[in-house]
């Protein structure tokens, strides 16, 4: 039997919800085979980050190594990079493994608002990283800051993808689900043409997880050999659900049910 293989280099979420947890299991719900490598481990629940480790540039450049030196990788995402070495070290091994198929989600800030990215690493990761990406897949609050732009509409919107594809990544998605415009719209832009993806508003505060999620789970449509449009569109749907149906457990912000359409 021949499984298609992601690999996401993330930090831990010790809660799981979110990072590399939230990332493998939305990729084993798309029927495709997650790896990992760690970059840092939180101590994190629904509520907050109470602590980071980043693990040191020899323990990540080991794990990469292991991993491209066994398995057949399809795509590649990213998620929390959050120091300058760390970044540098994971843009020489993509570049030495010469690695094309790359969501970058730039993680920047978790959910109850501790900084998961060192300000003065978002340079290094705009120079280094950003151009080897196929797909960012920014938040409204990450184009802000990777476009040096407030973002109140649409046409801001618009305005911050085209900024932010000049950095040199192949294709943006400004995740849209914070935009007061248009709830749940999220746009895609390749440098040509705009496409909408709208989506469904749903009142909970129980969405943790949601950025790692949909990006692996592109990741993964990606890895099954959709284009990329198709691949957005469909793991919009499957994020819809995953909070349609997401889990109010914890005392916080309960995570997103990556494998809803199983029996509770």
């Amino acid at each position: 039997m021949s499984i298609k293989q992601v690999l996401t280099i993330a930090g831990s979420d010790s809660g799981g919800g979110a990072g590399i947890q939230a990332d493998l299991k939305a990729i084993s719900a798309h029927g495709v085979y997650g790896m990992s490598v760690l970059t840092s481990i939180t101590a994190q629940n629904t509520k907050e980050v109470t602590a980071v480790h980043d693990l040191p540039s020899s323990i990540i450049e080991a794990q990469l190594d292991a991993i491209f030196s066994d398995f057949d990788v399809a795509v590649v995402k990213t998620g929390m990079l959050s120091t300058i070495d760390i970044i540098e070290t994971v843009y020489k091994k993509l570049t030495h493994y010469q690695v094309t198929n790359l969501i970058v989600d730039p993680v920047m800030v978790s959910k109850s608002g501790y900084p998961l990215l060192q300000t003065e690493a978002i340079q290094v990761l705009k120079t280094h990283l950003i151009p080897k990406a196929l797909l960012l897949t920014p938040n409204i609050h990450e184009a802000e800051i990777l476009a040096d732009m407030k973002i109140h509409n649409l046409t801001e919107a618009r305005q911050a993808a085209k900024i932010i594809q000049t950095l040199g990544c192949r294709h943006v998605l400004i995740k849209g689900g914070h935009l007061l415009e248009k709830p749940a719209m999220d746009l895609f832009y390749d440098g040509r043409f705009f496409r909408m993806y709208p989506g469904e508003f749903i009142e909970t505060t129980h969405t943790h997880g949601t950025g790692c999620t949909y990006a692996s789970a592109i990741a993964a449509n990606l890895a099954k050999g959709m284009a990329l449009p198709d691949a957005i569109e469909a793991s919009k749907r499957y994020i819809t659900a995953a909070i349609r149906h997401s889990l109010a457990i914890g005392h916080g912000n309960g995570p997103t049910n990556h494998f809803y359409f199983l029996p509770q």
